[in-house]
């Protein structure tokens, strides 16, 4: 089955954010959402997921690939080819592959991280989890990881999918966006008890 074409017009350490889910909308929502679709009926959000990940974290890994996706400079032609390139070392083919390839025919590519971000709430809504962002000083050990994870889901009561993001600048700090859910006195108490870990393991 081929890929539907989208048409594009149609902070202390210590803090815990929350805020209200967004809705799934906007450009890059819209592209989100064909591909969502597309690999539901395909049955194949899991593999999909795994390679536009595989793919967001090439780009936050290689700088000249960074610049190829943001900056305006290269043409649809010159992203096409080099993207085409990318893809194939990369062993990214099929859904993805194309999809990220009819993004960039389109001119949308710099907007590829919105639209990676979308399909992964899509996919957790689909399956009833919540996603949680996670903005940690350094990458969270196995012990520190299930933690977290079983204070988000006994707060949520649900299982919870974990966005992490390494800021050293956080200094020990672990920030933490979480649905439309409020946090009570708990979770926010877990919380500390996990950075209080996190620390003493240093």
């Amino acid at each position: 089955m081929g890929l539907r074409r989208v048409s594009p017009d149609t902070d202390a350490p210590e803090r815990l954010i929350v805020a209200n889910e967004p809705i799934i909308s906007g450009m890059a929502g819209r592209y989100a959402t064909a591909l969502f679709e597309l690999a539901r009926e395909e049955r194949t959000l899991d593999s999909t997921q795994a390679d536009l990940d595989r793919f967001d974290k090439l780009v936050a890994e290689v700088a000249d690939l960074e610049r190829l996706v943001k900056s305006p400079v290269f043409t649809a032609d010159e992203q096409g080819k080099a993207l085409s390139t990318i893809l194939e070392q990369a062993k990214i083919s099929g859904t993805v592959a194309k999809f990220l390839l009819l993004v960039t025919k389109n001119r949308r590519l710099f907007a590829v991280n919105d639209m990676i971000k979308a399909y992964r709430k899509l996919v957790a809504q689909h399956k009833g989890e919540t996603r949680a962002e996670v903005t940690v000083a350094e990458p969270l050990s196995d012990t520190h990881l299930n933690a977290l994870k079983d204070a988000l889901k006994s707060t949520t009561k649900k299982d919870v999918a974990l966005d992490i993001n390494v800021d050293p600048s956080i200094l020990g700090g672990l920030k933490v966006k979480l649905g439309s859910r409020m946090v009570d006195a708990s979770l926010k108490t877990k919380l500390n008890s996990i950075k209080l870990a996190m620390k003493e393991a240093r």
